[in-house]
């Protein structure tokens, strides 16, 4: 069945050597997938009168995912395949592809045939609709229950609360991107699968749609609990930067001027018993607290005056600005 696509903004131009979409797919030891899915990716797009490039960031595969890609880019002009000196992760591979791609409009999804390319068209139709991310939702997701469906509700629920930004599959790969957007995020880490979240501080409009899902038909998954620490760091990182990336003292500040009173107080009432009651302190160990509690609060204070200097450091030296423009309206 041909895939509908509607889009005035998105008519193939072949003397345009801007590609209206990119497509960036990282690749890990996907050997037996990676033909069969640019085919499909190209032959799909092709039905819709689209100008596109085809990006694949092998990540240091120790197969023969390289070598296919090869052949692939000598095959298709519209291919390129860019390899990684060694496995960084997907995050940086997601990051290469975002780096090297062109399109107005940026699709990216997994190697291993459980995203269907199908969607990509519904998806840019989606994001034409006035969205500056749309998000893929593995409705009916075909995976183990107990070790991935369940824990990927759950994160999904942690990280919605914990962002602001509630999605139902904030680890589907399948999304897609206005340029713009990306070219403001910078990723580290793991990221990756917080794009949504970061794209949100960005002030960018966000929404989801249900996408197909297939049974794994190559290979093993790449990703496994053993990741849950990485992602709860990076999901802590994610908050600071949504609440406190341009006032960090207010976090620092906030917890070092507690920290300092409450210790001071203590001190007072220590001083209290000791010079008009005359009692001993010394082996109190409410002293030894009030003195912790007031270095504390001194490092907190100096940490958020350090991370102040440093923000401002970062705004000003990438000329960054603090907010983000929509659109300007009228010429006056």
């Amino acid at each position: 069945m041909k895939p509908s696509f509607s889009s005035e903004n998105l008519t193939l131009n072949k003397k345009n050597l801007t590609p209206e979409v990119s497509i960036v797919i990282p690749i890990f030891n996907e050997e037996e997938s990676i033909e069969q899915l640019i085919r499909r990716i190209i032959a799909i797009l092709a039905d819709c009168n689209l100008s596109y490039e085809v990006i694949c960031i092998d990540d240091g595969s120790q197969d023969k995912s390289s070598h296919i890609l090869s052949e692939l880019a000598q095959r298709f002009n519209n291919f390129k395949a860019i390899v990684l000196r060694r496995n960084y992760g997907q995050t940086p591979a997601i990051a290469a592809g975002f780096k090297y791609a062109k399109g107005k409009i940026i699709v990216t999804l997994d190697g291993d045939l459980q995203n269907d390319p199908i969607d990509i068209p519904r998806l840019i139709n989606k994001l034409n609709q006035g969205y500056d991310l749309v998000n893929g939702w593995r409705k009916n997701r075909k995976d183990n229950a107990l070790t991935r469906l369940l824990p990927s509700k759950i994160a999904n629920w942690v990280i919605g609360k914990v962002t602001g930004v509630n999605l139902h599959d904030y680890g589907c790969s399948l999304k897609a991107y206005r340029s713009e957007l990306v070219a403001d995020m910078n990723l580290y880490g793991e990221l990756h699968r917080f794009l949504p979240a970061l794209a949100y501080i960005e002030g960018a409009k966000i929404t989801e749609m249900p996408v197909s899902h297939h049974p794994r038909r190559y290979g093993k998954s790449k990703y496994g609990l053993g990741r849950t620490f990485r992602v709860v760091m990076d999901l802590l990182t994610v908050f600071f930067i949504k609440k406190y990336l341009t006032r960090p003292m207010h976090v620092f500040g906030l917890f070092g001027l507690g920290s300092t009173i409450l210790g001071i107080t203590l001190g007072s009432y220590l001083i209290f018993l000791k010079l008009v009651l005359g009692q001993s302190i010394g082996h109190r160990p409410l002293l030894i607290l009030a003195v912790l509690l007031v270095l504390t609060g001194v490092q907190l204070l100096s940490f958020g005056l350090l991370a102040e200097l440093v923000m401002r450091t970062y705004h000003e030296s990438q000329k960054r600005p603090i907010y983000r423009v929509r659109e300007i309206i009228g010429s006056h």
